[in-house]
């Protein structure tokens, strides 16, 4: 049975299979000229039209409207999911092969399952960190949604590729694309649910380091006023046994109960996914220094304590300790600083990811400077760490350039001179933009 092209191309295929005139499909209800011009391509068969025009063929409405049968769409359904819940819950590099699949298998016809199944590899790519390959994607989807908005929602790509580029150490450009998405969320009034957090956390994540007054961050404190950062649970377990059971229902050609199961399972990991994004935003937010102190407290406060429930954001923890202790500073609290920046040090100490280790190290020295103590330890440490992420650790470049600028600044305090340029010249080169976007040539500025 044919199943490329068009539903044109599938309504006339079918009807010269069955050696039926046009006048003969059209039959008594429609006209020879009407099924000549759904043949052309220039008019799209009404559900009912499309109804009476699959049973005449033989064949399933689905099969006419999409080129594809029920249970071959369930499947490819079942398949999406399944690689969804690889990206979220497993190993991000088996979701990209999943995804790829899908799209090899999908006919040209089923844009929506296609466009879908290209937007999940991109998300796969970005989450390996193969930033590059991941821009390139999301670009390619942006202009097709351009083209084929029915089809793609163009939002969700800008706010994907700022994230990328901001991780990548291309503020500007994140910024652009996160301001061009932005403008979109406001005239549709989308200021609630995921494209909303997510929206929010490129936004806070793409701005300057002393801006405290834009229409960004006040998107921003619109959503983390609105949503809140709340307690959740980790879900790990039941998102596991839900997918493990989805499986073994397609395993038995239960593909619909499978279908169910795996969006129970996306579904429970949502809230976490949401809270986790939330927490980053407020994370993002405290560590403003025009923020006021008490809204800085109450927000990194709530952040630590999301990051606290689930084992796989240590990182995002230890980082938002650090925040926090760079808070009581601002407050002039040099103790609980202190035991902040400690408690940061504890899960893996030197080990913590990115920058965090030599971030709370740095908060130690501040306050052994300020309470007029020896701090050359702790700024050697820091250096020593600094200087091991010979190469950009993940999202970490613009962290690295702040942290060799308040070294240098730290080193001025002490009067070491040397060690002072040595460090504002780390920050500068920290600054650039790394080779994690080498041989990206696409234009990723929000142009239209």
């Amino acid at each position: 049975m044919p199943s490329q092209g068009t539903i044109g191309d599938r309504v006339r295929g079918l009807r010269l299979n069955r050696r039926m005139s046009q006048a003969q499909l059209a039959g008594p209800d429609l006209s020879d000229s009407y099924v000549s011009l759904i043949e052309s391509g220039k008019r799209t068969p009404t559900p009912v039209v499309a109804r009476l025009l699959a049973e005449r063929l033989g064949c399933t409405t689905e099969f006419l409207l999409h080129g594809i049968e029920p249970r071959q769409r369930i499947d490819t359904e079942l398949g999406l999911r399944h690689a969804e819940l690889e990206l979220q819950h497993g190993d991000p590099a088996v979701a990209a092969d999943r995804f790829t699949e899908i799209v090899k298998a999908a006919d040209e016809e089923n844009a929506m399952l296609t466009a879908q199944a290209r937007f999940g590899r991109a998300r796969a790519l970005e989450a390996q960190g193969r930033l590059g390959q991941a821009v390139e994607a999301f670009e390619r989807l942006r202009r097709e949604a351009a083209a084929h908005p029915e089809r793609l929602a163009d939002l969700p790509l800008t706010i994907a590729l700022s994230r990328c580029y901001q991780r990548a150490g291309d503020r500007l450009r994140a910024r652009d694309l996160a301001a061009h998405a932005l403008e979109q969320a406001e005239r549709l009034n989308v200021s609630e649910g995921e494209i909303a957090v997510d929206l929010a956390t490129a936004l806070v994540e793409a701005r300057g380091e002393n801006e405290s007054d834009s229409p960004e961050l006040a998107y921003v404190k619109k959503v983390l006023d609105t949503a809140g950062v709340s307690q959740v649970m980790d879900r790990s377990g039941e998102i596991r046994s839900l997918w493990e059971a989805s499986v073994a229902a397609a395993t038995g050609e239960d593909s619909a109960l499978a279908v169910r199961l795996a969006d129970d399972a996306i579904m429970a990991g949502r809230e976490s996914r949401l809270a986790l994004q939330l927490a980053r935003a407020a994370m993002h937010w405290a560590r403003m220094p025009a923020a006021p102190i008490e809204e800085a407290e109450r927000l990194v406060s709530a952040a630590t304590g999301v990051f606290a429930a689930f084992p796989s954001a240590t990182g995002a923890y230890g980082e938002s300790l650090v925040v926090h202790a760079r808070v009581r500073l601002r407050a002039g609290d040099l103790t609980r600083a202190a035991e902040l920046a400690g408690q940061a040090l504890e899960p893996a100490d030197e080990r913590a990811s990115g920058t965090t280790a030599a971030e709370a190290r740095l908060v130690l020295a501040t306050v052994a400077l300020e309470l007029e103590g020896s701090a050359d330890s702790e700024l050697a440490t820091a250096q020593r760490l600094l200087s091991s992420l010979d190469r950009p650790v993940y999202g970490t470049d613009r962290q690295a350039a702040r942290c060799w600028r308040e070294l240098g600044d730290l080193y001025g305090r002490v009067g070491s001179v040397a060690q002072q340029t040595a460090a504002y010249r780390k920050a500068l080169e920290a600054a650039g933009v790394r080779s994690a976007m080498a041989g990206v040539t696409a234009d990723a500025t929000a142009s239209h």
